[in-house]
């Protein structure tokens, strides 16, 4: 057992075991009788002993026979003569007594016999006193911890145990630029002392989770050379009143015996949400340790070279005390890395690792846009394990493909059990999808086809952008709107009936739409506003509600304006559809054949993405003429199948 109160325990009571087995083993009497000193003569005479032994004023009386009990007979205290001439005095045949007769031997005093009585009844003392003694250290113990509860739960870490630098951070050069002054100022304060200048007293990290945010902390400590404390925002609170702050003050009492130093506070949106958001505004725990943190961070006596640096990804909730200068005076922002950091994080996180001749790095950073960090070194632990799995020597560039295909979309799972018609919806279905991807020119180009079943979706189209893109404009998200109901339009036009295959489909068109109206700005009805204030509690940290500032005339142009946007993609995708009718029977029966098309073989199938413009109206829309859907489209396609125009909300 790891906790030592326990072995202790179990030790002594091990050892009160044993005592008790000696005393009742040495006090039981066994086969013995005891008589008097006239008995044992009329033994003698009757020619009934073997042997004599004497042991200060006891002897014991083997008699013949082995099944005869030992005798014990109690002399006076005081024995003049020796034990043959007192048996004598008493009556016993001289003959008998004599040593080639009777086996007599003479052992002496023994300390043992004297103690053993005192012994035997101190014992009980004995035991209670150790009882007392086992209860009186466990009660210091647990004052011991309730001593200790107090105290910071931060782990220190020596300047020359981390070993982590800023080698090992890629992607986020920006950032360590920011983080390097700190170093500087660890390395040689005197540098900017001399000159008046004063240092952050603190940096808050902010960025998504797995962006590396703990990671720089760990390369700042490992760069400067300090000692390094870590802790958690939520280490600092317990239900009990005054325990956070008094962790505060421990740790920062152990900060100022160490330094210069650095502190580093993960989430600490766990202990630096706003205060008076909690239930009632009641003054609880948590405001208590913030207040401490503050106090700490720029009090009275702050004269010291501890810089403090924190990590959260919600800084929108941190109380606006904590974030003014003084305290936490530099904000760092680690975004998700670009292509280039992409691939520097994957350079970083396969060295060292076998990797064959045909890896490209770059193609990998390109198809995994929107990874961070943590996602990349997931990666290419999967890739090994891929690897590992075909007992390769080396990981290859199509381990890293499944890889990519299992994080992004998803374990396969061919052992589900499809019927044939099902099967033809899907690869249709798929068909439409990658067809309208590939003709609209303002969406990313296909990389991957299957009607394999990966996590909860029959089939997935997989599209992969050329290049890293922070905007979208108003063409860009219509035509992936299209895009995206291309499935949909391509089960309606083959089929002339639809499944509830495209319900995620229809989920993210609505919510696209619906973002591009309220949120963008992308009507031409509405203009240039933002429809509808999101209201969240501080403390719930989460959305709760949309406040409604608009009325019902607003929200009926809201969703006839939904209505009419997706209407109007929809017939983009049953025109390009209807028009490329054979390729959109190659690509299905292809699918229904491999099950799966690469990127390659998609274009071998269909060409390369020709010089396509979607069709529009005729009737240019306008606030004060907006127009039905179908007006000025090719009537000879099939009306979408849809719905009604929705009524007002």
């Amino acid at each position: 057992m790891k906790n030592p109160r326990y072995r202790n325990s179990i030790v002594w009571i091990v050892i009160i075991g044993i005592i008790l087995m000696l005393v009742f083993t040495i006090r039981s009497p066994g086969n013995t009788e005891k008589v008097s000193l006239s008995e044992v003569v009329t033994k003698i005479n009757n020619n009934e002993v073997k042997a004599i032994e004497q042991s200060d004023s006891k002897i014991k009386v083997t008699l013949k026979g082995s099944d005869q009990p030992e005798l014990e007979a109690q002399l006076s205290e005081t024995v003049d003569t020796d034990l043959p001439d007192l048996l004598v005095s008493h009556g016993a045949n001289p003959e008998r007594v004599k040593a080639d007769v009777i086996d007599y031997t003479y052992k002496g005093p023994s300390g043992l016999g004297m103690w053993l009585p005192v012994l035997a009844n101190l014992f009980p003392l004995l035991l209670v006193a150790g009882f007392l003694f086992l209860m009186v250290r466990q009660a210091q113990g647990s004052n011991n911890q309730a001593m200790q509860f107090g105290r910071s739960r931060a782990r220190l870490f020596a300047g020359d145990q981390s070993n982590v630098t800023f080698d090992d951070v890629a992607g986020v050069e920006e950032a360590k630029e920011e983080l390097h002054e700190i170093v500087e100022f660890l390395k040689e304060p005197e540098k900017f002392i001399q000159l008046g200048a004063r240092i952050p007293k603190g940096v808050l990290l902010v960025g998504r989770p797995g962006t590396g945010k703990t990671l720089l902390a760990k390369a700042v400590a490992g760069e400067a050379g300090v000692p390094f404390f870590g802790i958690s925002g939520s280490e600092f609170v317990e239900m009990f009143v005054g325990v956070g702050a008094s962790r505060v003050r421990d740790l920062f009492d152990q900060a100022k015996r160490h330094s210069p130093c650095i502190i580093f506070i993960d989430e600490i949106d766990a202990v630096g949400r706003q205060r008076g958001a909690g239930l009632g505004g009641s003054h609880d725990e948590r405001e208590q340790t913030l207040n401490q943190i503050l106090v700490e961070m720029d009090g009275f006596d702050t004269d010291t070279n501890i810089i403090i640096i924190a990590a959260t990804n919600r800084p929108d909730i941190l109380d606006p005390a904590l974030m003014r200068p003084g305290r936490f005076d530099r904000r760092v922002v680690i975004d998700r890395p670009d292509l280039r950091g992409r691939e520097a994080i994957l350079k970083v996180h396969t060295r060292g690792k076998p990797l064959s001749s045909d890896v490209d790095v770059p193609t990998i950073a390109k198809s995994i846009p929107g990874f961070v960090g943590a996602d990349i070194a997931n990666l290419v632990n999967e890739a090994a394990i891929v690897a590992a799995r075909k007992s390769k020597k080396s990981i290859s560039m199509r381990d890293f493909e499944e890889a990519t295909e299992r994080v992004v979309l998803g374990p396969e799972r061919k052992s589900r059990i499809i019927s044939p018609e099902e099967r033809r919806v899907i690869a249709y279905h798929e068909a439409g999808h990658a067809l309208v991807f590939h003709f609209l020119p303002k969406c990313d180009p296909v990389r991957k086809i299957t009607i394999v079943s990966r996590g909860m979706a029959g089939g997935v189209t997989w599209t992969m952008p050329e290049d890293d893109s922070y905007l979208g404009s108003r063409t860009e998200y219509l035509q992936q709107i299209a895009g995206i109901l291309g499935g949909r339009a391509a089960e309606e036009l083959i089929f002339g009936e639809i499944t509830n295959g495209a319900a995620n489909d229809l989920e993210k068109v609505t919510q696209i739409t619906r973002m591009m109206i309220t949120r963008w700005g992308m009507s031409d009805r509405l203009g240039p506003r933002v429809f509808g204030q999101r209201e969240e509690l501080v403390f719930l940290g989460r959305e709760i509600s949309e406040q409604r500032d608009y009325g019902e005339n607003v929200a009926q142009i809201i969703d006839e304006d939904v209505y009419e946007i997706v209407t109007e993609q929809y017939q983009v995708a049953l025109h390009l559809l209807n028009e490329n009718r054979d390729k959109l029977d190659a690509i299905a029966e292809r699918l229904l054949e491999v099950e799966t098309i690469g990127r390659e073989e998609f274009l071998e199938l269909i060409g390369e993405r020709p010089a396509y413009t979607p069709p529009t109206p005729e009737t240019p829309r306008t606030p004060t003429n907006p127009r039905p859907y179908a007006e000025g489209w090719n009537n000879d396609l099939p009306a979408p199948n849809i719905g009604t125009a929705p009524s007002p909300a």
